[in-house]
């Protein structure tokens, strides 16, 4: 058994990671660390689990575990890792975005690599710290870097992307509270998104010679969970092209399905999906991807880089059905 160990257990992607790991068949769940809530039965905070889960949260640290999570505020990742020392065997694979730029990807002796399955499998199999992808970034890399791989990034791309509250994080705030959240919409960061930095890189990864304005829109939805992104470039190739070109893309991926009718988000809440679907308007290429937030875009894709770190089937533990209704 994977011997687990869970850093800032209180927040939504802990609480998404506790679910997805005590139901893994690999994995022992060691210790859940939370200073606010030190003592306290996790059940307490994540108030699903009444039932099942009987550990409480800890401060203290089992320095010797299989793998550990960070599930920290951006920023806090690197100043936990300074201040403790785990066994050279521990994996980390962290979910704040301390790591993720290559500027960043070294600290310490440690090399970070981008947990991203669909282009970096072989990577993160051979590894040992893993920097888990952005949430809007997910969704947003999933859409372009089949275009990308062809060098067909080739004019400025405009996104517009939706994600539900659970995005903000779990501490409460004006744009978070349910008055101001329902029946509302807003924008934010516009242009200025921390995780274009990330999805730049990626596509520059596959396009070296990528050097075309990503103009992205973040919008603030009335709804709990998911990320909707609708994104436009040109594209003077045939749409039946560039289904080729994606499904070739994601042949071998078993979670990101290219799909011939139009998407909604109902289809991947509570999954670690990414449904994408493809459009052509004169020489304009519309892409749509989807995705929970919580889960391909967080925790889920966190569990799916851990069971690549263990050679174990990338779907273990992730076997989730969609809310349809």
């Amino acid at each position: 058994m994977i011997k687990v160990g869970i850093v800032g257990g209180a927040g939504y992607t802990a609480g998404e990671l506790i679910r997805l790991l005590i139901n893994h068949p690999h994995v022992e769940l060691n210790f859940v660390y939370s200073t606010s809530n030190a003592g306290n039965f996790i059940y307490q905070v994540h108030q699903d689990l009444l039932g099942a889960l009987d550990l409480k949260f800890t401060n203290e640290i089992n320095l010797e575990v299989d793998v550990l999570f960070l599930c920290l505020g951006h920023g806090n990742s690197t100043a936990f890792l300074e201040n403790n020392s785990f066994s050279p065997s521990t994996k980390v694979i962290d979910l704040s975005n301390d790591f993720r730029l290559n500027a960043d990807a070294v600290f310490q002796g440690k090399e970070f690599v981008y947990g991203l399955p669909e282009t970096q499998k072989s990577e993160i199999e051979k590894a040992n710290y893993i920097a888990n992808p952005g949430c809007f970034a997910t969704a947003i890399q999933l859409a372009l870097l089949p275009l990308a791989k062809e060098g067909l990034i080739n004019s400025s791309v405009h996104i517009n992307a939706t994600t539900g509250s659970t995005g903000a994080g779990v501490s409460p705030m004006e744009t978070t509270h349910f008055s101001w959240r329902t029946q509302n919409f807003s924008v934010y960061k516009a242009f200025t998104h921390q995780h274009l930095g990330e999805i730049g890189e990626s596509i520059a990864a596959l396009q070296k010679d990528f050097n075309q304005e990503l103009f992205f829109i973040p919008n603030r939805g009335n709804f709990s969970r998911g990320i909707f992104a609708s994104i436009y470039l040109n594209f003077d190739e045939s749409i039946e092209k560039a289904y080729k070109l994606f499904e070739d893309f994601y042949k071998d991926a078993v979670f990101t399905h290219v799909s011939k009718t139009p998407i909604h988000l109902k289809q991947v809440v509570n999954t670690n999906n990414c449904f994408i679907h493809l459009e052509k308007y004169k020489n304009t290429l519309l892409i749509t991807s989807a995705i929970d937030n919580l889960l391909k875009g967080a925790s889920g894709q966190a569990i799916q880089n851990m069971n690549l770190l263990f050679g174990l089937n990338q779907t273990e533990g992730l076997k989730l059905k969609a809310n349809y209704f």
